[in-house]
């Protein structure tokens, strides 16, 4: 422990030879004495080791005794990377302070310049800002392919008839609904693992080597000289989505009655058949599915999201050729769509394989490297979490269905558009926790200040935006949903719930981004099962006394309260985001000759 501490008694044997006694400076060294000892060696290890050496930094000390630093550099121990589950909250840092100034030496007398003002978060000063908008662009684009391939293949389907149109319906909600509750997980937690396996790496080569850090590749094209990098949070993910994926294609196969009965399609409905031949045909892409999911999260990692784009982008082109071509000209109708489907599915998740694998190994040495504990814990808080959305969700459309079948369609119109209109800030909230997950782990915590004032910036602008463009078009956007003037009367009636809640959409969505990059799943989870819960019972009651404008009050309700969770956490002084309230500027160090 004292080998990696930069403790006074240390520092003052290293220097007895010839520095004399160092003197901190208390206002200073309250606030480098703030950090974990596994940041302060992060920071020694991302200094540059020929500014150390310079006799600017070092001021007065002979190239003799400059060499003091050395040690700290090239023989520390295995450097710790600050996760939720590690951090300090502002009681841990105060006694952590308070032990440390017991040791600290009155006034040494002498003035030798020594490191002085050594800005402790900005070793490389990245423009943050234009790097989250150019992995926010293409995760855009990467968010709304498989949405637009989905609505081609439902056209297709609606072309058959109203029968193979609402058996596929039933069918896709129930495999949607299992993929999200288990694959939304896998993707958020493998963005943060691998974010801080890379800064790792990153770091180790720096200390070692003297190089700068590999920044974001995000649309370089990979020349395939550089060394494919070892992480074990990568081939976690991939033998976690194995398992997972099988897993769902078996239940999903096996179990598609049982599914079908609990969405109210019985043995006797003409829906049946067809809808569990779909089902059963499009498990068999579960396993394709979890994979490309959790790859994307790993591209995410690596600050890199045009990679996927470029995948499902050829992936969903495929499919939407298909779908004419076998369901048409085969005559395999619903059948054809699903195997259109599960195809498309295959090629993108091999695509990426293959683009991964020129950059990290895909598969450990050992199975001991992997990291399912990490992986199992955090996921679990967010399998939590997304069951709860997912809930509150569902109880809301059921809600609405009781108010009758127009209620129910104009309903669906706007639950869709803000849904799709939230692809936007989603987006920004993944680049956001790829970004935060990185500079954290490299305790670079001016960056991290930076990225989130200004992803909270811009998602607010976006929800702003969005409030008033959907505002004046939604009622005129509508028409392109339906002709029919009763259900365009009760969407007319719901403008103001789909226009006015989307600055509270916005800002839940990137703050779920920001507590996603420090890894604070569990915060994550708790705060989402809390809120979904009043609003559930909010759900219950409000549309019995109010029909429609209860269910769209009690939505608003659920995203304002995300909101408000999101904000609570961030202004904590005890948790993962206490760096905020301290002012980590600049830490001053004097040597006393």
């Amino acid at each position: 422990m004292a080998g990696t501490q930069f403790s006074s008694e240390a520092l003052s044997n290293r220097l007895s030879s010839g520095v004399g006694k160092y003197n901190l400076r208390k206002e200073k060294f309250r606030l480098f004495s703030s950090l974990r000892r596994d940041e302060a060696r992060q920071f020694v290890a991302f200094t540059d080791k020929k500014d150390l050496n310079h006799a600017a930094v070092v001021g007065g000390c002979s190239f003799r005794h400059r060499n003091f630093t050395t040690p700290l550099v090239t023989n520390r121990r295995k450097i710790r990377f600050p996760v939720v589950g590690d951090q300090l909250g502002s009681s841990e840092v105060e006694e952590r302070i308070a032990l440390q100034e017991e040791h600290v030496p009155d006034s040494a007398g002498n003035g030798a310049p020594g490191l002085t003002e050594v800005p402790f978060s900005k070793s490389h000063s990245p423009n943050v800002k234009a790097e989250l908008l150019k992995l926010s662009i293409p995760a855009i684009a990467g968010q709304a392919l498989d949405p637009l391939a989905q609505l081609m293949e439902t056209a297709y389907i609606g072309r058959l008839g109203s029968l193979e149109l609402g058996s596929a319906g039933v069918s896709v909600n129930i495999f949607n609904y299992i993929s999200k509750l288990f694959n939304i997980p896998l993707l958020s937690v493998a963005t943060s693992f691998v974010a801080e396996d890379i800064s790792k790496n990153e770091i180790k080569a720096s200390a070692s080597e003297n190089g700068l850090p590999e920044e974001s590749t995000n649309g370089k094209p990979f020349d395939g000289v550089s060394e494919r990098q070892q992480l074990p949070s990568v081939s976690t993910a991939l033998v976690l989505a194995l398992a997972i994926g099988i897993f769902e294609a078996l239940a999903l196969s096996l179990g598609s009655g049982l599914f079908l009965n609990m969405m109210g399609i019985s043995s006797d409905s003409p829906m049946r058949i067809p809808a569990q031949r779909f089902l059963s045909l499009r498990a068999f892409g579960a396993p394709a599915v979890v994979a490309s999911l959790a790859l994307q999260g790993v591209f995410r990692g690596f600050k890199d999201t045009k990679t996927p784009v470029l995948c499902l982008g050829i992936g969903n082109l495929l499919a939407v050729v298909l779908f004419p071509v076998l369901m048409y000209s085969f005559r395999l109708g619903v059948t054809g769509a699903a195997i259109s489907t599960v195809v498309s599915q295959y090629i993108v998740t091999f695509l990426m394989l293959w683009f991964l694998n020129k950059r990290a190994i895909l598969m450990p040495p050992k199975l001991g490297s992997l990291q399912f504990g990490g992986y199992i814990k955090s996921g679990g808080f967010l399998l939590g979490r997304t069951l709860a959305v997912l809930t509150t969700l569902t109880l809301g459309t059921s809600m609405a269905a009781r108010q009758g079948p127009v209620a129910m369609a104009g309903h669906q119109v706007c639950i869709q558009v803000w849904l799709a209109v939230s692809l936007l800030t989603d987006a920004m909230a993944a680049a956001c926790q790829a970004l935060i997950a990185s500079y954290l782990s490299k305790g670079q915590y001016e960056t991290v200040k930076e990225i989130t004032d200004f992803s909270l910036k811009i998602g607010l602008f976006t929800g702003v935006s969005l409030a008033a463009i959907l505002g004046v078009s939604f009622g005129s956007l509508a028409t392109l949903f339906t002709t029919d003037a009763a259900v365009l009367g009760i969407v007319r009636s719901g403008i103001l719930f789909v226009s006015a809640s989307q600055p509270l959409n916005a800002l839940a969505y990137i703050y779920d981004g920001l507590h996603y990059g420090v890894s604070d799943f569990a915060y994550a989870a708790r705060a989402m099962m809390i809120v979904g819960a009043i609003s559930s019972a909010i759900l219950l009651f409000a549309p019995k006394a109010m029909g429609l404008t209860g269910v769209w009050l009690g939505l608003t309700i659920f995203m304002g309260l995300r909101m408000v969770a999101g904000y609570l956490r961030l202004r904590s002084r005890t948790g993962p985001w206490w760096f905020l309230h301290t002012d980590l500027q600049r830490a001053e160090v004097s040597l006393a000759g």
